[in-house]
């Protein structure tokens, strides 16, 4: 876990590095839009503490509209580089839900060879150099799959639909949950997307929901 105080003396440590970033987020705030830099999405990934199966190596790398990760898995025992360029298209937040539609495109997928040198000759392996994976439509590929996970909702050609409250981490989080019926009704997400430098993500406000999150804070 990451301790608050290091995630401080980070962010204390860019703004002096880049006095700038005030002005920005000043300016954008104005108009409701809030950017992240990718130099602080770099760090916090990089400061991810080890697991068995925590993604290693992770890469954070701005391709406007789009964000491009890549970082190295575990798949059935076989180490693969994986990478992706990944597209956000509509955010719809619910009492309940967060339901993300997003894009799949530029997938590379590339068994780690061993220390020495060698390539790994394990199925998972073989299947990807064989080439018989489409891996230009992701969805399809999660479509079929026996036992996908429950917060993937729809999956065909490159778009994905998901649903962040359907993970047992966050379905669980009961806290969570209250904070996002009082929120959820009057806040929303119009576009996340990114420029070179930053990953910007612009907020939807709206009135309308204020006796329904207001209800729901009593409560």
């Amino acid at each position: 876990m990451i301790r608050p105080r290091a995630l401080l003396d980070a962010a204390v440590g860019y703004v002096r590095k880049n006095p700038q970033e005030l002005v920005h987020v000043a300016k954008n705030a104005a108009g409701g839009r809030f950017g992240v830099p990718i130099a602080a999405l770099r760090w916090f990934a990089g400061n991810i503490p080890a697991g068995k199966k925590t993604p290693k190596d992770i890469a954070i790398e701005a391709t406007p509209p789009a964000l491009r990760l890549g970082a190295t898995i575990d798949a059935l025992g076989t180490p693969i580089r994986a990478s992706a360029a990944i597209r956000i298209e509509d955010v719809k937040i619910g009492t309940d839900s967060i339901r993300i539609g997003l894009r799949l495109r530029d997938i590379k997928l590339d068994p780690v060879a061993s220390a020495d040198g060698t390539d790994s000759e394990s199925p998972v392996a073989a299947l990807l150099k064989s080439g018989a994976l489409d891996l230009s439509k992701p969805g399809n590929i999660l479509k079929f799959l026996p036992k996908k996970p429950a917060f993937i909702l729809e999956a065909d050609g490159d778009r994905i639909v998901i649903d962040l409250m359907k993970a047992p981490q966050l379905a669980k989080n009961e806290k969570f949950r209250r904070a996002l019926s009082v929120l959820a009704p009057v806040f929303g997400i119009d576009t996340i997307e990114t420029d070179a430098d930053h990953l910007y993500v612009k907020l939807a406000a709206t009135a309308r929901g204020l006796p329904e999150a207001i209800d729901a804070f009593r409560k």
